[in-house]
């Protein structure tokens, strides 16, 4: 029986070897059917490790768009005139106080030139302790208040 060239990753020195070697035909000036086949099953038990292995989260929409305001040098006031809403929201969006509207994302991923569902993720918002009251000085405070 033949054995075979390549088998299911099971370790890091794997992982990494296979890169390699993939990363070397992937480099090859010509490219055979043989190699082309070769290629795309190191993809495969690579991009199998990746899944199983992933140890990168995706960053929630609001830390995407402050990581892509500061990629871009972009202020909050900037993003609120190109966005064409006050600069307050954009404001409360980055602080976790609200989350994106349909339009928001839709104009977010034209601008930024990523897909939607980017932006269009679950998150936590942050909302102040005692909310329901209308005194701001209040607002904050951890005391059990009665409503005002």
């Amino acid at each position: 029986m033949e054995t075979l060239k390549y088998k299911i990753i099971t370790s890091e020195e794997q992982y990494d070897k296979y890169c390699k070697i993939l990363e070397d035909l992937v480099f090859q000036e010509s490219k055979s059917t043989e190699v082309q086949e070769e290629i795309d099953l190191l993809v495969l038990l690579v991009e199998k490790w990746d899944e199983e292995h992933n140890i990168f989260q995706e960053p929630d929409p609001v830390a995407l768009l402050k990581s892509l305001m500061k990629d871009h040098k972009m202020k909050s006031v900037d993003l609120a005139k190109t966005l064409q809403v006050s600069p307050g929201l954009v404001s409360d969006i980055v602080n976790y106080k609200k989350g994106f509207s349909k339009d928001i994302i839709r104009k977010l991923a034209e601008l930024f030139k990523l897909s939607q569902e980017a932006f269009n993720r679950p998150y936590p918002l942050k909302s102040p302790i005692n909310a329901h009251l209308k005194n701001a000085s209040v607002m904050n405070n951890k005391k059990n208040l009665e409503a005002a």
